[in-house]
């Protein structure tokens, strides 16, 4: 199986791929003119904006749930992956993913709102929504869905389920059998209860776990503080091939820095549209901007204090493809333990609990946000929100994958989580590259009304715009409210 898998991986993600990343990436910063450097002030004040949604959730809200969905494994064991098997370099090629990949998300999550949609009386949008409305493209449409339902539903949970297990192991040497007994029966708990369950539990978890983790990264830097231009150092010459510890490496950097930028942020994959789509604005441009933020928090800043941990404690082992292991003070050990390693060397008796407890919680949000992804896609699919036997299927599935994650390998469970992230890749690549010019005239209607002094509000049909109905209905609510409600008494 885990042959199988890993021969499928080379060739999903191959050069072209990683390469695609970065290039669509600097193509998107340049057409919108490095939109992830102009509206850094806009993007602090929109993700922070109060109100509530009875068809969606705040912006806020989907800020939550995005970085409930990446923050975790993928800046903390994801980092240490990178580290593993790219060397020090592989940080390097994750921060130049992180800032051009920002624009990226910011042209997806415009088009995620552009073409969102009312289901059942909730706001839904994602990769297979614009493919559709956007493209015309419905039998795309309908493999992007069916992608991401498996993707989310069987191959993500896992990495999750398992990076947990192990920390718990670890740390306190409990079995990962009990470990996946006790994600599923708190897993049950919640998506048994909906989507607003799931924004409210993330909004309040998300930000707590955040926080309790910057700040032991904060203190294990302190008190390393002296170390950190040696870090930088070796970081960027392991980048180009200038160390002679880590020399011959920069092909394996740049193709795990990439990988693993891509998946601590999101940016790119399509994965982090669907709860921006369910997200209550005034323009589209204002989620985008909001991911924007999101992609910093996650990789800039999250990733950079996971990674310069694990550097300046020295506990990690690099292993890459086709080369010598280089081995530390540390024995062998996967590499999602690297960071639990780091901060216990500096905290005793504390680190390795802490960090055990953290993942759980952030894995924990995130396996949340898997669900709603994959029952998003579903809804695409049905055409329905309510609950019937599709809905239920998916909730065992997920219960099922999640414990099947938690007592395999993790060698297994990444390769299956990579091949599902390269595969959602393809199709959103090309799709948000052929949408690239109604996202533009969004952004620039945006720039010219913030220019005039206005509160952005979107019109469709003033862009030349088509398939944005959801937009269209809602223009004409607010610019003529008092005729239409009467019209629906009529009626």
């Amino acid at each position: 199986m885990e042959n199988l898998v890993n021969w499928l991986n080379g060739y999903v993600w191959s050069p072209l791929l990683v390469y695609g990343f970065l290039g669509l990436g600097l193509l998107f910063s340049i057409f919108t003119r490095f939109v992830q450097l102009r509206f850094v002030k806009d993007m602090i004040k929109l993700s922070f904006e109060g109100g509530d949604s009875k068809a969606g959730v705040t912006s806020f809200q989907a800020l939550a749930m995005s970085l409930g969905s990446r923050v975790g494994t993928g800046n903390i064991a994801g980092v240490a992956t990178a580290i593993a098997l790219g060397g020090p370099g592989a940080v390097f090629w994750m921060w130049v993913t992180a800032f051009l990949g920002s624009a990226t998300s910011f042209i997806e999550i415009t088009l995620t709102q552009i073409y969102k949609r009312k289901i059942d009386g909730q706001y839904r949008g994602g990769t297979p929504y614009y493919i559709e409305k956007g493209l015309k493209l419905r039998k795309l449409a309908i493999l992007s869905a069916i992608l991401t339902l498996i993707v989310m539903s069987c191959l993500w949970p896992g990495v999750q389920a398992n990076t947990v297990a192990l920390s718990m192991n670890s740390a306190f040497g409990m079995p990962p059998m009990f470990t996946g007994i006790s994600i599923i029966v708190l897993l049950g708990f919640i998506i048994f209860g909906g989507v607003k369950r799931i924004a409210k539990t993330a909004e309040i978890m998300v930000p707590f776990m955040a926080l309790g983790y910057i700040l032991v990264c904060i203190i294990v830097l302190s008190l390393n503080f002296s170390h950190i231009p040696n870090v930088l150092s070796l970081i960027f010459t392991s980048a180009f091939n200038l160390n002679s510890t880590f020399g011959g490496l920069m092909g394996s950097a740049i193709a795990w820095g990439v990988q693993r930028g891509v998946y601590s942020s999101g940016a790119g994959i399509g994965s982090e549209t669907f709860e921006s789509g369910a997200a209550e604005v005034s323009h589209p441009a204002k989620q985008g901007l909001v991911q924007v933020f999101s992609v910093y928090i996650n990789t800039l800043f999250i990733c950079s204090a996971t990674a310069f941990m694990i550097l300046i404690t020295g506990m990690y082992n690099v292993e890459p493809e086709g080369a010598a292991p280089i081995v530390n003070k540390i024995g062998n050990v996967e590499p999602s333990v690297y960071t639990q390693l780091a901060v216990d060397s500096v905290l005793p008796q504390f680190g390795a609990g802490f960090l055990a407890v953290s993942l759980f919680f952030f894995c924990f949000t995130t396996l949340l946000s898997y669900y709603y992804k994959a029952e998003t896609n579903l809804a695409f699919l049905t055409q329905s929100t309510k609950s019937s036997w599709p809905n239920h299927v998916l909730k065992v599935v997920l219960l099922i994958t999640s414990f099947y994650g938690s007592v395999k390998t993790a060698a297994v469970v990444w390769a299956m989580g990579d091949l599902g992230m390269g595969a959602m890749a393809w199709v959103n690549l090309v799709a948000i590259f052929l949408l690239t010019k109604p996202a533009l005239r969004v952004l620039r209607d945006y720039e010219v009304q913030k220019k005039a002094g206005k509160d952005p509000v979107f019109n469709p049909a003033k862009l030349g715009i088509k398939g944005a109905e959801f937009w269209e209905e809602k223009y004409k609510e607010t610019q003529d409210p008092v005729s239409r409600s009467d019209q629906r008494k009529l009626s």
